[in-house]
Formats: structure tokens, C-alpha cells, sequence
């Protein structure tokens, strides 16, 4: 995918680790300059309080010959979101693909536990991270991003529109946020199509994030070794599989034929031809309603 995004712009909302990560670094891998977000930094970490910053991410971008700008920004503040897009305008002059991938609650949910149980604080402040901020900066990069013609705004989730409208996602929160945001996508379809550009929401399938891997215990090179414990880790997949995804979607003429869509990483992975970097297509969300939740054992054969 070398050279099919030059000289594109992207912003990249979210992008200190994780799916925000691949996707920038895949962004620019295709050419294009990107902007990436966060509040972590070299100087300032998060509440996370993880090693992985906005400055790494950029250096990623630009080592794989994009080029890659760190602005730091919280993106539940209006005013730095605004300046941030004032700055794309000021130095580009132009905004040809959003991505809404910012999340920041991992630590804030709990796994099944009812609404009256779960810590209301956190529950609502993940609803802040993860839904009050995609409003935010839409609200301020549409208009730059309207001023050209075929324009893509990316709204990373978890799951497929199908999948979350009939499966219950881990807790009330953790489930209107992302729900939330599949909602958006099709909003905003709505409101940018017929001004020529395209919305959609996509989905990773299982990711190997820098999060996951730590949690299992293992590395990228040696993920397989998690497979022991959890068999289903067998469908996995890296977080450049998503920004490939990206760029196949950002890089199509014909983009708009997704407008207001659910995606998954491993649908388009169909469609466009693209790989992980292992060569593999996983196609975790067919894999997870096919042998995982119908209580098969588990069996990648077919599905990467």
C-alpha cells in the first residue's frame, strides 16, 4: 500500500497505542502525513499510566514513511480540539481522514456487573472517554474536513453492528459506549454523504495490543504461547490488520458505497485483499459467532 495515500492528511484521534497505533502507523506507511492524539506523552502520562506515547507513535509513522506530528490533546476539551484542528488547517489546509479511535477504559469497567452494582463514577466517566470525545472532535474536524471532496471519518469500536445489536457486551457501560458509537457512524453517514463524503464505524476483531499482549503474558513474537490458557487467542490479530483496513478504506474511490456501514477488520480483509502481517486473514467476528459462542473447540483453520 506504499504511495497510495501521498499527500493526504489524516488525524488519527486516539493514537497512543492500540488500534490508533496501526492505524496511524499504516496511514503513514501509505504516504500520508498524520496527526496523532493522546494525552500521553514523553513529558505527561495519563491515567493509564503506560509507557507507550503520542511522540513514539509519530516517530512510527514517519519511520514508515509518513510523516508523523504528536499534538497532545484531551479530547474531552473543546478548546484544545479546536485549536488542534485550527493547526491541521493552518499547516495543511485540508483534513482527508478522520479517525475516532479514542477509548481511555480499559480500567474502568468490570466484567458483567449489573448498573446498580458497578462503580458509577468510572461507568460514566468511560461514557465521557469514550463517546462525549468522538462528538467533540467531530464537531470541530468536519468542516476542514468537508472543505474537500471524498472526505473518510473512521469510528473505531468494539463489534459489529449485528453482533452488539443481539449480544450482551461485557457490562452496561462498556456496552452503551459501543454501541454508542456504531450509532454514530450511522448519524454521520447520514449527515456527510450527501455533502460527498463517507462515514463508518469498524471494528478489530481480537487485537494483540500492547495491553492484551502484557496481560497474557507474552510478546507479538511469541503471542502463540497464550493460546495454552486461552485456545481462542487463536483468532487474534495485530493492530496494523486495522490501519490496513483503513487505508484500503481510505484509499478506495469507491468508498463511499460504505457510508453509514458497520465494518470489521477481517469483512474488509475479503473485500480488499489485504493481509496481517503474517500473511494470515483472520476473520475474527465470523469465528466468534460460528465456533466461539457456539461452544465449538477452538479452531482457526478457515477463518485466517
Amino acid at each position: 500500500m506504499s504511495g497510495e495515500l501521498d499527500g493526504k492528511v489524516a488525524l488519527v484521534a486516539g493514537a497512543t497505542r492500540g488500534a490508533g497505533r496501526g492505524i496511524a502507523v499504516e496511514l503513514g506507511a501509505a504516504g500520508a502525513t498524520v496527526y496523532v492524539t493522546g494525552r500521553s506523552t514523553r513529558a505527561r502520562r495519563s491515567e493509564y499510566d503506560r509507557p507507550e506515547t503520542i511522540e513514539d507513535t509519530a516517530d512510527l509513522v514517519t519511520a514508515a514513511g509518513g510523516h508523523g506530528i504528536a499534538v497532545p490533546t484531551d479530547h474531552l476539551v473543546p478548546a484544545q480540539v479546536g485549536a488542534l484542528v485550527e493547526r491541521i488547517a493552518a499547516e495543511q489546509g485540508r483534513l482527508d481522514v478522520l479517525v475516532n479511535d479514542i477509548w481511555g477504559g480499559e480500567h474502568l469497567f468490570d466484567w458483567e456487573a449489573p448498573v446498580w452494582e458497578h462503580d458509577l463514577e468510572k461507568g460514566l466517566r468511560l461514557l465521557r472517554l469514550a463517546v462525549e470525545t468522538h462528538a467533540i472532535t467531530s464537531h470541530h474536524a468536519l468542516p476542514l474536513l468537508l472543505r474537500g471532496e471524498g472526505g473518510l471519518v473512521v469510528e473505531v469500536t468494539d463489534g459489529t453492528a449485528e453482533y452488539n445489536r443481539d449480544t450482551y457486551r461485557v457490562s452496561f457501560f462498556y456496552d452503551l459506549a459501543k454501541s454508542s458509537v456504531l450509532r454514530m457512524a450511522f448519524a454521520l453517514g447520514h449527515e456527510l454523504g450527501p455533502r460527498g463524503a463517507t462515514a463508518v464505524a469498524l471494528t478489530p476483531g481480537w487485537m494483540r495490543s500492547e495491553i492484551m499482549l502484557e496481560h497474557f503474558g507474552v510478546t507479538e513474537e511469541t503471542w502463540r504461547d497464550a493460546i495454552e490458557r486461552v485456545p481462542h487467542f487463536c483468532i487474534s490479530e495485530t493492530p496494523s490488520y486495522t490501519g490496513r483496513a483503513v487505508v484500503a478504506l481510505a484509499a478506495d474511490p469507491g468508498v463511499s458505497r460504505w457510508n453509514g456501514r458497520s465494518l470489521s477488520s477481517g469483512g474488509l480483509a475479503r473485500e480488499y485483499g489485504f493481509t496481517d502481517t503474517d500473511g494470515s486473514r483472520p476473520d475474527a467476528w465470523r469465528y466468534i459467532v460460528e465456533v466461539q459462542d457456539a461452544g465449538g473447540p477452538a479452531d482457526a483453520t478457515g477463518y485466517r
